[in-house]
């Protein structure tokens, strides 16, 4: 039997001041290892201050699991639009946890509670958890852990807004298969629990892109949509636009509910015959309101209704004789579900996303203009470190405080694109290690530095890593930052048809580092938006998301190597796909090649020219003299002569010296190799 609504308000008000205690941490300062790793068994057990105390938290979780009859229940870090990055009102997981890393899912039983994430996490969540919980590294999959917790006929629930169609499914179908139920709680449990220091939902107005940034109005981009609606041979009578960045992208709107990114909680359901929007009313000003046509009636209006209303709106539109197109990567199960599966066209992504990705030329010209200008932000950055870096007064922390700084006084800035990347010697070694104050090192003249950072601005997103050394290099440290580069660069002029996958480009990356055995195990490349998401999928290389390629879309290219606990190299820069002249254009096909737009020189003494070809020190040479030709002006306007000097001395052509050519052979079969895995080649 479920709580009555009082009983529920009474018994929160009681738990809203136990949960006051919670945040109650044990300190030791006499520790050999710093006091950062917990000891569960001292008695009592000794928690770090970076650890949560979850024990108040976890027994109101399984009060309320008892009241509701549920044996497990299960808690991924998401939102409803399955973000990337998320507010901090649907910080759930972390709440529960206390562990804050963006990837991860917690699972909750009567007994036990265990966490699962990736590998760039372990460490952190062994600082940050307290003795409750159990950190998973892959000894059992979250089903086998489940079917071990519980008894066939128990209830294993979750929210079903915060998890995609396809990642519902995966819980469903073995729980199922093994007689245990997998039950939609539209009531998030968590939420219920989660009282006095609950985020509030936000409450600042949303706002419109200024006209200059965008050559494309709102109006145009539903008759682009509503076209590929009629040409579907489905033919769908409306869209469900789930994503944040597309409904921000589709009416040139921004909002401030998620850091790092301009969104605003919304859903759009677009139809042949009108537009609803599905947003908090009262955050759109009268201008905005007018600026979307809220008062006409046409299909060309925009009717408001309230967000929390979608699930039950799509109810009632799905009633008639209608087919809804859907994306389902950004789709939550919680939509998906009530809507009847005559009545659904899914596809994996929506046509709005996929539109979004190709930019249009004002967008092109926004986000080159926006890297120069972040080109100036990172130099000055490089000539502060050399300058302070010596003097011992550089933390990691520091560091990124200081490029963060120096990106807000740049044009049209509107904050970080996300948190940065700070890392030096042996914490750059975890591939999205960010620092805090508890792994806050120093930065050290004799020690590799990695720095990963981004701006937002009204014309652009951009995202950039450089790997750094003030003294002397081992001969390994310039061999792998080499082989890095060498893999940059022969992705960046590589040249292939149109429609090619990114997937199918990843080998160019890394066969300069397979040719000596070395790897990295991450993607080489995202998709970058125009004052949007810093990770824009589904363009990308090397990763599942990646759709074929198109002229005007923008990847990121960021091959890397990272050695353990010793150091890490990543060399990142943002690139457009553009046309490539060929002698040849077989049957037709337009072939593309890459552009950076990223305009920063690499490190100069890591790069050992001796293991390059002539063509990748003709393209460094060539890309430098752009860099030279497009920054070096950009500094002038604003008035920055030391950064002029420095850049005019970073930007100096490299000789020929000694060099060693590929084995075109050894690059032809990896290459075969790799149509060979995606099944390319029969």
């Amino acid at each position: 039997m479920r709580l009555t609504c009082i009983a529920v308000w009474t018994w929160l008000f009681i738990l809203e001041g136990l949960f006051q205690l919670a945040s109650c941490r044990s300190f030791q300062s006499d520790k050999p290892d710093g006091g950062l790793v917990k000891d569960c068994e001292s008695i009592p057990p000794y928690l770090p201050p970076t650890v949560t105390n979850t024990s108040l938290r976890l027994s109101a979780l399984r009060s309320l699991m008892d009241l509701y009859n549920i044996s497990v229940y299960v808690i991924p870090a998401t939102d409803p639009h399955l973000s990337e990055y998320i507010g901090p009102q649907d910080a759930r997981r972390a709440w529960i946890t206390g562990f804050t890393g963006t990837a991860g899912t917690a699972v909750v039983s009567k007994m036990k509670a265990a966490l699962w994430t990736d590998g760039r996490y372990w460490i952190q969540a062994e600082r940050q958890m307290d003795c409750n919980w159990e950190l998973n590294k892959g000894e059992t999959t979250i089903i086998d852990w489940i079917l071990n917790e519980t008894r066939e006929g128990d209830i294993v629930a979750a929210d079903p807004f915060v998890f995609s169609i396809g990642e519902w499914e995966s819980y469903k179908n073995p729980l199922h298969q093994g007689n245990r139920q997998f039950v939609a709680e539209e009531k998030n449990l968590v939420d219920i629990i989660w009282v006095g220091d609950h985020p509030p939902n936000p409450t600042d107005d949303i706002f419109k892109v200024p006209d200059e940034f965008f050559e494309r109005t709102w109006q145009m981009k539903v008759k682009e949509i509503r076209a590929q609606m009629k040409e579907n041979l489905y033919q769908p009578t409306a869209v469900l636009i789930s994503a944040l960045d597309e409904t921000a992208w589709l009416f040139n709107l921004r909002g401030n509910d998620i850091p790092y990114n301009p969104f605003f909680k919304s859903y759009t359901l677009l139809a042949t015959n009108f537009i609803r929007l599905f947003v908090n009313e009262s955050r759109l000003p009268q201008h905005i309101k007018e600026y979307l046509n809220t008062t006409c009636t046409t299909d060309m209006c925009v009717q408001l209704k309230p967000y929390t209303d979608i699930r039950k709106d799509l109810q009632e539109y799905a009633k008639g004789n209608v087919k809804i197109w859907i994306g389902q990567e950004y789709t939550n199960y919680g939509v998906y579900e009530v809507i009847p599966e005559s009545k659904l066209l899914v596809n994996k992504y929506s046509p709005v996303q996929l539109t979004k990705s190709v930019k249009d030329s004002t967008e092109q010209k926004g986000l080159k203009a926006a890297h120069v200008r972040d080109a100036v932000a990172v130099i000055c950055y490089f000539v502060w470190l050399e300058k302070t870096v010596p003097k011992g007064n550089v933390t990691e922390l520091s560091g990124a405080n200081y490029v963060n700084k120096l990106r807000s006084k740049q044009k049209y800035s509107k904050g970080i694109s996300f948190e940065t990347i700070s890392a030096s010697g042996l914490n750059a070694a975890l591939a999205h290690y960010s620092p805090s104050h508890e792994t806050n090192r120093k930065l050290n003249p004799d020690e590799m530095y990695l720095i990963d950072s981004g701006g937002q601005y009204l014309d652009g997103t951009t995202d950039i890593t450089r790997t750094l050394h003030w003294g002397t290099p081992t001969d390994f440290q310039k061999e792998a930052y080499t082989r890095v580069l060498m893999g940059n660069i022969d992705l960046a002029r590589s040249i292939f048809p149109t429609l090619t996958i990114g997937d199918e480009l990843d080998v160019w990356a890394r066969h300069a580092l397979w040719e000596a055995g070395l790897n990295y195990m991450h993607g080489t490349g995202h998709g970058i938006g125009t004052f949007l998401s810093v990770h824009e999928w589904p363009v990308g290389i090397g990763s599942p998301h990646t759709c074929p390629l198109q002229e005007g879309m923008f990847t990121s290219i960021e091959p890397g190597y990272y050695q353990d606990n010793e150091f890490g190299i990543r060399i990142e820069d943002v690139s457009v796909v553009v046309k490539a002249e060929t002698k040849y254009t077989f049957r037709g096909v337009p072939y593309l090649t890459f552009e950076h737009i990223s305009l920063v020189p690499y490190e100069r003494k890591l790069i050992d020219v001796s293991i390059m070809n002539k063509e990748q020190i003709d393209w460094l040479n060539n890309y430098y003299e752009r860099i030279w030709r497009t920054v070096s002006p950009e500094l002038q306007a604003q008035q920055l002569t030391e950064e002029y000097d420095w850049l005019q001395r970073h930007t100096q052509p490299f000789s020929h010296g000694i060099i060693i050519t590929y084995s075109f052979t050894s690059l032809a079969t990896a290459l075969l190799g790799s149509f060979l895995l995606q099944g390319k080649i029969l």
